[in-house]
């Protein structure tokens, strides 16, 4: 026992005597770091580049992909949507030709989904018109008005909450109902310090009652999509007519784990529906949130590659660099290694200190670019209203990048200032 104790006792004494010498030779690194400052700055330059050309463009994708998504999620969880185009275009004229030429979806499509689709929670459709005006008494809207016509259970599968009042109901929508709820932009234009409840407006000259008001919705790059009125769908189309554009359908599952069986289902039953041919392809498109946010994220990344692309070569060259400047350090204190290693320097020890100052040379001007990148990247964010962000996985990436280039780039000239001969190197002049 006695003699595990003196063990242990000694093993602290040497851990405690490597770690007064490691911050030591850190010290050391950083003093002469300091007495050659213009080397010192000039080298890190080419780090600072790098790292600030991979923060500034991950900080502005990381901006731009949290307002998309902020955007975009609108539908519920466990909810996907059927329509006649893509949400994202992609490909060429060709490939939108295609898109364009097939059959639009109808409101009886609709309703023979509903009927063909017990096992889902919700179905709902939605269908509208952009460039509307709306009037009340002598005010009115600008030309920017997104009129959409909706059946009652739109409430449910697209996060939509009701203010003030009632949302659209199964009624409304039976009885073709001259109502309407209001997006919180056009209460704010048109009723000002009045309630807008049972207010009558004017819709391309179709008089509407105000039954409701919607809750702010998040929008995308500072741009609200609260500028809408929703009103039944049967009633949209007895003032635009069914041809207008294709329905939406959106469909919600009773749980995550049935999700995937209601999409297949789903995929079933429009087959049916659109008599789509055996073996041939589906002319319709499903997406969800997440297979959304999924295209976004595959379009982003290889932004994501070329800019890592770009920086790793930035800091290639900067590590050539700072492994010649290493080097020309090495050369300049070949005098003084040599001295240090006649009063018992170990290799060990002029290692360590010669890769410690690539690694803090490659880190100072990591800690400079991300600052830079991280500023001028929300700069020209939000000159796009989006939110400020900070890429927090990019800016730990680039600081083991430096760490790498230090350890990688520094070894070499560590290795010679080492391995000098003490003698020799006393002789140097």
């Amino acid at each position: 026992m006695w003699g595990f104790l003196f063990l242990n006792y000694f093993y602290l004494l040497e851990r405690k005597g490597t770690l007064m010498q490691f911050s030591q030779i850190f010290l050391m690194s950083l003093q002469s770091l300091k007495n050659n400052r213009l080397r010192t700055s000039l080298t890190i330059l080419g780090v600072v580049v790098g790292i600030f050309s991979i923060i500034v463009i991950m900080t502005i994708l990381t901006m731009l992909q949290t307002s998309i998504e902020e955007g975009v999620s609108f539908l519920s969880k466990n909810t996907f949507q059927i329509q006649k185009f893509p949400p994202i275009r992609t490909g060429g004229h060709g490939e939108w030709e295609k898109y364009r030429n097939r059959k639009d979806i109808t409101l009886e499509d609709f309703f023979r989904l509903q009927e063909m689709l017990p096992q889902a929670k919700y179905v709902a459709a939605d269908q509208g018109m952009g460039g509307r005006v709306i009037k009340y008494r002598s005010k009115e809207t600008n030309p920017n008005i997104y009129a959409t016509g909706v059946t009652a259970a739109v409430m449910q599968t697209s996060n939509l909450t009701i203010k003030e009042g009632r949302g659209i109901q199964e009624t409304d929508v039976d009885y073709s109902r001259n109502v309407c709820v209001l997006g919180p932009d056009v209460e704010e234009k048109l009723f000002a310090g009045i309630d807008p409840i049972d207010k009558k407006i004017r819709l391309d000259n179709v008089e509407l009652q105000v039954v409701g008001i919607f809750e702010k919705q998040p929008g995308m790059f500072g741009q609200s999509f609260d500028t809408y009125v929703a009103l039944p769908l049967t009633t949209f189309q007895s003032i635009y007519g069914k041809r207008t554009r294709s329905v939406d359908i959106t469909v919600m599952s009773h749980s995550e784990e049935d999700y995937d069986e209601v999409i297949e289902a789903a995929i079933g039953a429009m087959r049916t529906i659109r008599k789509v041919e055996p073996g041939a392809e589906n002319d319709f498109n499903i997406f969800s949130n997440e297979s959304l946010m999924g295209q976004i994220n595959d379009i982003t990344g290889g932004v994501k590659i070329g800019a890592m692309v770009v920086s790793i070569i930035a800091l290639i060259a900067a590590g050539v660099g700072i492994m010649n400047i290493m080097l020309v350090s090495v050369t300049e204190r070949t005098k003084e290694i040599g001295i240090r290693k006649a009063i018992g320097a170990r290799k060990k020890t002029i290692l360590m200190q010669f890769l410690i100052e690539a690694v803090v040379l490659c880190l100072m001007g990591g800690f400079i670019g991300i600052l830079l990148g991280v500023g001028v990247g929300n700069l020209a964010g939000a000159a796009l209203n989006a939110p400020a962000a900070v890429p927090i996985d990019w800016v730990l990436i680039g600081l083991f990048l430096c760490v790498l280039v230090g350890v990688i780039f520094g070894t070499y000239p560590a290795f010679k200032a080492a391995n000098l001969d003490p003698i020799e190197a006393l002789r140097y002049e």
